[in-house]
């Protein structure tokens, strides 16, 4: 906007009016121009001049715009200039302008509180009411004094609870909505399941996505397989009664690793895993070798009656895989041929590697990265990552639970 002038109309029109009726008494217009401003106190000699071409203009005595179109022409500018602010406005509010309802009154007090020093507060308001969402400049001033209402004081509570969680461990961060409001609960904190939804929604958080899994299982159709004993029933009563096995893929700057698994059906604990650079049997057999010290590491060392389930890879159905299987007492399973489902619990608990931690947190520089940071998922995967299917516990919580109960249990007779 122009700055006004600091000279008052009236002043202007005499100076105009002296300089035009003296100038015949002066050498030439510039020393009427200077003798007139100077006796009527203006410093500037120069607006004096350019008010005098001004006046010609209007009187058609010079060619140029006149003080009509000149202000005719402002006006548009303005005008433009409305129309532009109110479009970048309504751009800005399109977020909640295309939902049809009226969003919440804090929802606009946020929009106005971001996008005042680029807009204004009552140009935002003017055009919000013009587009049938109305709110007052004065109703905007007053939201700003008014102190937050409980509700808001225990929501920004919880988000700054949310966000350091989420900073701490930032496999958090994988987190939906309902495994966060359990891990908040585990924590101690009493809050509502709706309440981390919606402030979920508020700040744009997320759960981890899956996407569609590459095949990576190549039978050997001239390897004896062992019988399918799981049938897809991937149910355990206890653990160690059945474990299943499956391996996958990670692309780095140094070439694929390959990260094999074996789950404990029964808690969904991680048992045993390895990441090595050649999908070969050893990678298996390695795998084999942790999930058994692992449970020799807990006093467990009798594995019979155990289930190892896996699919129709050639690496599980090696003679050397299958050997040191028989070597522990555990049962060899493979998944029958043509069946999409043979080995769905491994598959989606390895879905469950990728979603959280390989596609987040690449990419990957080689195997021992992969191999470091799957030690961490691993670890918070068994202590720290409610499951569903165990009635939203831990993988370490669930068979703590069954043998503490199990120990409860005395004779009777």
């Amino acid at each position: 906007m122009a700055r006004p002038s600091k000279y008052p109309p009236e002043l202007r029109e005499r100076a105009v009016r002296m300089v035009l009726e003296s100038r015949v008494d002066y050498p030439h217009e510039a020393a009427a121009i200077r003798s007139i401003a100077a006796k009527l106190g203006i410093t500037s000699t120069e607006s004096v001049r350019k008010w005098v071409r001004q006046a010609e203009i209007d009187g058609g005595v010079r060619a140029g715009k006149t003080s009509e179109e000149l202000a005719e022409i402002k006006a548009l500018k303005r005008e433009n200039a409305e129309l532009r602010r109110a479009n970048e406005i309504l751009k800005s509010a399109s977020g909640f302008l295309r939902g049809g309802a009226r969003p919440p009154q804090q929802v606009l007090i946020d929009f106005i509180d971001t996008h005042r020093a680029d807009y204004g507060i009552e140009p935002i308001c003017r055009v919000l009411a013009e587009h049938g969402i109305k709110i007052a400049p004065s109703t905007y001033y007053d939201a700003r004094v008014r102190r937050p209402s409980r509700r808001a004081r225990r929501d920004a509570e919880i988000v700054a609870v949310i966000a350091a969680e989420r900073g701490r461990q930032r496999l958090l961060a994988r987190f939906g909505s309902r495994k966060m409001w359990l891990h908040l609960r585990r924590q101690g904190h009493d809050v509502a399941r709706c309440t981390i939804e919606r402030l979920y929604r508020q700040q744009g958080w997320e759960g981890a996505r899956r996407l569609k899994k590459v095949r990576t299982t190549i039978a050997d159709p001239a390897a004896d397989r062992p019988l399918d004993r799981v049938d897809r029933q991937f149910w355990a009563a206890r653990p160690n009664q059945l474990w299943v096995a499956d391996f996958t893929y990670v692309a780095t700057w140094s070439g694929t690793v390959y990260v094999a698994f074996i789950f404990d059906v029964f808690s969904r604990r991680i048992v045993g895993w390895r990441a090595a650079t050649r999908m070969t049997t050893d990678l298996v057999l390695d795998t084999l070798e942790h999930a058994i010290w692992t449970r020799q590491q807990a006093g467990i060392t009798d594995l019979s009656g155990l289930v190892h389930h896996t699919d129709a890879g050639s690496q599980y159905v090696s003679f050397a895989f299958t050997e040191r299987l028989v070597d522990e007492g555990v049962d060899p399973s493979v998944g029958s041929v043509g069946d999409a489902y043979d080995n769905a619990l491994a598959e989606s608990q390895i879905g469950l590697y990728k979603a959280e931690l390989i596609r987040p947190e690449g990419p990957w520089r080689g195997v021992e990265h992969v191999e470091l940071e799957t030690l961490n998922w691993v670890d918070f995967f068994n202590n720290e990552r409610p499951h569903e299917a165990i009635d939203d516990l831990t993988p370490v919580e669930a068979e703590e639970l069954h043998y503490a109960a199990r120990n409860q249990l005395t004779p009777t007779g």
